[in-house]
């Protein structure tokens, strides 16, 4: 008679973790943006500032995976899109380019308001770029056809913040990764943490009166993506419980851990929540609470993802 034994995972560790986080955050980022500018109020500043620190974001994260590979030239194969069709359940492959789409979008979206920036003109060689003809026609032609860029982009930003969850679900024998709730909890983080990131950026930007319309929405969008993360949590670790020994081990794992259950639970989810209430219900007489509780939900969004590499529990049998 085989015996089985639960053993946590130690391949995928926190650079795994790093790139999931970025990578939600960048897209998302992206994604919200560009949705700002088109649907609620044109704004140079944010799209600039949210369409490149996604695309660093994004980076930064796919940095991350790269550097870790056992043989560099093998990212060729992922680079290549028609690799989905001879194996289209390669969710790295997948991923990759919605990362890839997301970023060369999210670029031409962003090139007309760079031309009209005037803080081009700090960055040496930047203008000059901008000013040479191929550039000022490429411009031209993407804001003519801002919102088809802007949808590109946004749709391949979504894709990228669902796949990250995704990307974990589609390991069966890791019962804590493969549950239904997981793509859910990782896309609503992934939007959470962007707007707790552009609540900062407009916080501490140069505030104009138009711009609080845009602070409260977050606010309120921010909150509720809080409140629908921890029902979806609920859910999971409900599912969880009534699951294999394996996913029941998980979750020892978790709540036995003070960094989940202080550090994520409590700081990065619970206080976070009750911060923004007060900002919608009653607001605060300084922007020092927001940017707090923003800080703690960008520290809970990494929490989440570094404490779900942490408890992967397979069976193994021997």
């Amino acid at each position: 008679m085989d015996l089985v034994t639960y053993q946590t995972q130690d391949i995928w560790t926190w650079w795994i973790a790093v790139y999931l986080f970025f990578g939600g955050l960048g897209a998302a980022t992206l994604s919200v943006t560009f949705l700002t500018d088109m649907y609620m109020q044109p704004h140079r500043s944010l799209v600039i500032w949210g369409a490149w620190s996604g695309v660093i974001m994004l980076g930064l994260g796919s940095a991350m995976l790269f550097s870790h590979l056992l043989h560099h030239i093998a990212v060729i194969h992922v680079l290549n899109p028609l690799i989905l069709l001879k194996k289209p359940g390669a969710w790295i492959a997948l991923g990759t380019q919605f990362i890839i789409w997301m970023m060369f979008w999210g670029m031409l979206y962003s090139l007309p308001h760079l031309q009209e920036c005037e803080g081009t003109d700090r960055v040496p060689g930047l203008r000059w770029l901008l000013n040479r003809r191929p550039i000022k026609g490429l411009s031209q032609l993407c804001a003519r056809y801002s919102r088809v860029i802007g949808w590109l982009a946004t749709i391949n930003g979504i894709g990228t913040a669902v796949y990250t969850g995704l990307l974990l679900q589609s390991f069966p024998a890791v019962a804590l990764w493969h549950n239904p709730g997981v793509p859910l909890l990782f896309t609503l983080s992934a939007f959470s943490t962007a707007m707790a990131y552009l609540l900062i950026i407009l916080n501490f930007s140069k505030k104009k009166e138009e711009d609080e319309a845009i602070v409260r929405l977050y606010e309120r969008l921010d909150l509720m993506l809080i409140a629908a993360e921890i029902v979806v949590l609920f859910s999971i670790f409900n599912y969880l419980q009534t699951g294999s020994a394996a996913a029941q081990k998980s979750l020892s794992i978790l709540f036995g851990d003070l960094g989940w259950l202080i550090g994520f639970l409590c700081f990065g989810l619970i206080v976070p929540f009750f911060l923004q209430l007060k900002a919608v219900v009653a607001g605060w007489r300084s922007n020092v609470p927001v940017v707090l509780s923003a800080m703690l939900v960008l520290t809970g969004g990494y929490l989440l993802r570094h404490y779900f590499l942490v408890a992967g529990v397979y069976a193994y049998p021997w």
